[in-house]
């Protein structure tokens, strides 16, 4: 009876074994997982910090890039902006009297609008001024004058044209501002006579100078 006990513990013993063995295989396959699965997240985390960095990168280069392009591109306009200046001025003075001026007229107004066009290409636009609002940050203000067809503060006349490249001035405007119509003629006051204020004993004195001086003339 002893042995049959001893046999039965044995069998069960033996019979236990591969399932402990088993379940410590298990556990030990499901903590490897866990540990490769939180190696990938990082890993994966990582990944998309070097692409978000990647892509941040390449999006500074680009706005560096295009900012660099738009600096030289502004320099080189301001560089031919006294150029255009003396085409502009040449147009106002020029007075063309025979045919052959007429015809070296025409080639050097046709060089202005090519040149004009260049600048346009390149994304140059000229600063709007008469009948447009003064702006301190667009126009240069080098005179004030009344005016009864602009309010205040509405640009009269353009001496000078500026330029914009993009969002950045190249340089402003010069011109004159309306100061508005100005004091109503009818509400100033007189001018008086040149004698008033005069005591009539001086205006008397004043009178025998002058005729004094009117009969000393005649002899």
């Amino acid at each position: 009876m002893r042995k049959t006990l001893l046999g039965t513990k044995l069998l069960l013993f033996l019979m236990s074994y591969p399932l402990h063995s088993i379940e410590d295989e298990k556990n030990s396959l499901g903590n490897k997982v866990a540990v490769i699965s939180d190696e990938l997240s990082a890993e994966r985390d990582r990944v998309l910090r070097i692409s978000a960095d990647f892509d941040n990168f390449r999006k500074r280069t680009e706005r560096d890039r295009l900012s660099l392009m738009e600096k030289v591109q502004g320099e080189v306009v301001e560089s031919l902006l006294p150029v255009l200046d003396n085409f502009e001025r040449a147009k106002t003075q020029i007075k063309v009297e025979t045919q052959g001026e007429e015809k070296i007229n025409n080639s050097y107004q046709s060089i202005n609008k090519q040149f004009h066009e260049i600048l346009t290409s390149l994304g140059v636009e000229a600063v709007e001024t008469v009948g447009t609002q003064f702006d301190p940050l667009l126009h240069e203000a080098i005179m004030r004058e009344d005016s009864a067809e602009y309010e205040e503060g509405i640009i009269v006349q353009e001496f000078r044209k500026g330029f914009k490249l993009g969002e950045r001035l190249l340089r402003p405007s010069m011109v004159k501002v309306s100061a508005g119509p100005g004091p109503d003629k009818s509400d100033e006051d007189p001018i008086p006579p040149a004698d008033e204020g005069i005591s009539p004993v001086v205006k008397e004195e004043i009178s025998d100078f002058d005729e004094s001086v009117d009969s000393s003339d005649s002899d």
